[in-house]
């Protein structure tokens, strides 16, 4: 693979940083990436080597390329990050994936020393990133440098990630009127960023294991002349983690001298991360779980991921106290439509049985408990 023609391009009141991808050993087409922002934050998006290269690392491994070309300087931190991302990836596709050379010349520099910097963080509106957000306003002061003043809400990531399910620019608007709400509630600014970097490979499996958190990861590089820190909330807990798309084995390696990545919150476990949320008015009724495109709702409140959080809000108490579900109650039948033990949800399910029984819930307890033996899942 070849990363070449980087770029900057002005349209209106957005820019845009681009690069060409070259395929050398596979049959996939020339594609132009990019990372763009609006107004007011414009002027921090830099037509960045390390983005490109750190978005391309995965795809290039899946289809077998055995080098990235840039003619460019580079970290040789993220140089060296990135080798232990490529063990990883060998390690947990049992061989399957093969590392692969980075020639680019590595730089002596470090850019940016000079220039007031802060932290930023991703913010989807799911649970794992408000929580994240939360957590952090409670604990940093603001003039601390790793309190988070920017929030990055990103387009091509669940939301027009996927080519056959279209762009859904109005579910995206909609989402970030939303989250806009949360982020001036917790005094950080929304920056909207749009990339398409994840339709270099479109396979539903290849992203969640394994490449999510480097897209999440290459953004954070595009504006590393405004940051210094972006945190990637964790998905799962230290009880439970799984190899996946972001991991903390995995995100902080995506890291150089001039950004540093950190992977958040591992400590917390889901119902740790709802009681939190469920304790700050402005996220509760802001939540944004659903990947359905349901007209005026935020939450489709029939999926899993809907239904799954419902749950958990039910189990605390906290349901009928946000107006992001229009459903007041989970009723058993909302289990039916949908497997719990997919894309290791088993705990996330597990942690609610004694919250849901010591609520009179053991309608739920039952259908949860069959649902879980059903895969021979052992209920602790």
């Amino acid at each position: 693979m070849r990363i070449s023609n980087l770029k900057s391009i002005k349209n209106g009141e957005r820019v845009r940083v681009v690069a060409t991808v070259n395929w050398e050993d596979c049959d996939q087409p020339q594609k132009d990436i990019f990372i763009e922002t609006e107004e007011p934050f414009t002027e921090d998006i830099l037509c960045n080597p390390h983005a490109f290269l750190v978005g391309c690392i995965i795809p290039a491994m899946h289809f077998g390329e055995k080098r990235i070309v840039l003619d460019t300087e580079i970290c040789p931190g993220l140089k060296e990050g990135l080798e232990t991302v490529m063990s990883l990836m060998k390690e947990w596709s049992g061989g399957q994936f093969s590392p692969l050379s980075i020639e680019a010349m590595t730089s002596s520099l470090v850019q940016y020393r000079d220039k007031q910097r802060h932290a930023g963080l991703f913010l989807s509106g799911g649970m794992d990133s408000l929580a994240a957000l939360r957590v952090n306003k409670l604990a940093y002061p603001e003039t601390h440098p790793g309190a988070i003043k920017d929030c990055l809400f990103v387009h091509g990531f669940d939301i027009g990630g996927v080519v056959q399910r279209g762009m859904k620019y109005h579910v995206f608007e909609r989402a970030k009127a939303a989250m806009s709400k949360v982020a001036e509630d917790a005094n950080t600014n929304l920056i909207p960023i749009y990339t398409n970097i994840r339709h270099l490979c479109d396979e539903r499996e290849l992203w969640l294991e394994k490449f999510f958190g480097a897209v999440l990861a290459s953004v954070a590089h595009a504006f590393a002349s405004r940051l210094e820190l972006v945190y990637i909330a964790s998905s799962y807990d230290i009880p439970n983690l799984v190899p996946c798309g972001s991991h903390p084995l995995l995100d902080p390696e995506y890291s150089s001298f001039d950004m540093r990545i950190r992977h958040t919150n591992i400590a917390m476990s889901r119902l740790d991360k709802l009681r939190i949320v469920a304790g700050w008015d402005v996220a509760l009724n802001n939540i944004r779980v659903c990947l359905a495109n349901v007209q005026d709702r935020l939450n489709c409140g029939k999926c899993e991921k809907c239904v799954r959080t419902m749950l958990g809000l039910t189990a605390i108490g906290a349901l009928d106290k946000t107006s992001a579900f229009i459903e007041n109650d989970v009723s058993p039948d909302l289990l039916s439509g949908f497997s719990i033990t997919i894309r290791h949800r088993e705990p996330f399910y597990r942690e609610l049985l004694e919250p849901l029984k010591a609520c009179g819930r053991d309608d739920l307890v039952r259908v949860v408990k069959s649902k879980l033996l059903n895969k021979g899942s052992a209920l602790s």
